[in-house]
């Protein structure tokens, strides 16, 4: 017989017999698990919200044919904030699954304020084990701007990055040395983890057309920068994000893609950001040059594993005559094999590195073009109103002493 036996049993007694029933096995020293699953046990009987898996705008949606009865609001109400309070304080006793639901249910049925707190907190110690699925909590405020409540997980995350801050920055790789790295890779776990959930968060977010940008950069630049081992993750955000608000101005898109480091892409991110248009231009720069570094040190370093190749197969001039034990010409084929393999690799490196510069150069055209055509767009503005023969014969005098009409040296000047 399982530990699960008397759940049943229990759960028709009323909630202050029950709430008596708990306090006592608690104190008897019953396992924070096994009080745990009673409690969920009878929160699925007694609220009803608890067995939906998506809609939680239908409360009391019915099907026809069927009399199903729920408790009244009120009792819901009460009934939650008291099996919030009942629950162990002992982390990783209950599933971020299930505090999500109870917080989706206390928003819909107005909980207390504490209640929710409560809940806020006891999701936001254990974050790193939440899936975006849950996260994603529909807005039920009064004033709805956002289809997804973000407020409500910028509480949460805040809560979990001050609770992980001091152990995050005593393990940090940028503050520890180098044979402590690997040591702190178990405690960076949670905050990477947290971190892909973040960024996963915000693609989700990012198409609402009512998130404002300082909600964005907020819940965004709360994760520190090492927490990410690569920003793809963020840059996909910014994407979506500059797509879903295209009226955003230079000033703003810049600042945006403050929030993710150019250094930290992966060659995938780095070609499509190279390529995107609605990064701005001095962005885009960055993306190659840094780019284009990546792929020096790349040359670099593989010039200096052949050179400590052919150092080590020759370490003196006397010793590297070639031998007649019939083992020089083995050699001579594996030098130049791996002779071959670096050129063709260097080869390349050389198309990709001037395949960014072309684009390099395509896009500072572009913007010389635009800037060309945005001055004789505005020159011949500035000619329109000279429309009275007085004014124009004015000038006819200078233009003349060339032999010019004035237009003609006018457009020769262009």
């Amino acid at each position: 017989m399982g530990d699960d036996w008397w759940f049943q049993d229990v759960s028709f007694l009323n909630l202050p017999l029950y709430r008596r029933l708990i306090l006592a096995i608690e104190s008897r020293g019953m396992k924070p698990e096994t009080v745990a699953a009673s409690l969920i046990h009878y929160a699925k009987k007694y609220l009803p919200l608890m067995n939906k898996q998506s809609s939680f705008n239908n409360i009391n949606h019915v099907n026809p044919g069927t009399t199903v009865s729920f408790p009244p609001e009120a009792d819901q109400r009460t009934l939650l904030e008291e099996i919030v309070t009942l629950l162990p304080n002992k982390k990783g006793v209950t599933s971020p699954k299930f505090l999500l639901r109870l917080l989706r249910i206390a928003m819909v049925l107005h909980a207390s304020p504490s209640c929710r707190e409560n809940l806020e907190k006891r999701v936001g110690a254990q974050l790193d084990q939440a899936v975006l699925v849950d996260l994603l909590i529909p807005n039920m405020g009064y004033s709805v701007e956002t289809l997804y409540d973000v407020d409500c997980v910028q509480r949460i995350l805040d809560h979990f990055v001050s609770l992980h801050q001091e152990t995050s920055l005593s393990t940090s790789p940028c503050l520890v040395a180098e044979g402590q790295v690997l040591e702190g890779t178990d405690a960076l776990t949670p905050i990477t983890m947290v971190a892909n959930l973040v960024d996963g968060f915000l693609a989700e977010v990012a198409p609402d057309v009512n998130l404002k940008l300082p909600k964005f950069e907020v819940l965004a630049a709360t994760i520190p920068d090492y927490a990410r081992p690569l920003d793809d993750g963020v840059y996909h955000a910014i994407d979506i994000y500059l797509k879903a608000h295209p009226w955003l101005t230079d000033i703003e898109r810049e600042q945006l893609c403050r929030l993710m480091n150019c250094q930290k892409l992966s060659l995938e991110a780095s070609t499509h950001a190279a390529q995107n248009e609605r990064l701005p231009l001095r962005v885009i720069v960055q993306v190659l040059f840094f780019e284009q570094l990546r792929l020096r040190t790349s040359i670099s370093g593989w010039f200096f594993v052949s050179e400590n190749l052919e150092n080590s197969q020759n370490p003196s001039g006397n010793l590297g005559l070639p031998k007649k034990n019939g083992s020089c010409p083995v050699d001579s084929a594996q030098e130049h094999a791996v002779d071959v393999d670096m050129r063709d690799r260097v080869s390349e490196l050389e198309k990709e590195c001037s395949n960014m510069k072309e684009e390099l150069q395509k896009l500072v055209k572009t913007k010389r073009k635009w800037k060309i055509f945005s001055r004789k767009f505005s020159f011949r503005q500035k000619l329109q109103p000279c429309n009275s023969k007085e004014s124009c014969d004015l000038k006819e005098p200078e233009s003349y002493m060339n032999g010019q009409p004035n237009h003609e040296k006018g457009y020769a000047a262009q």
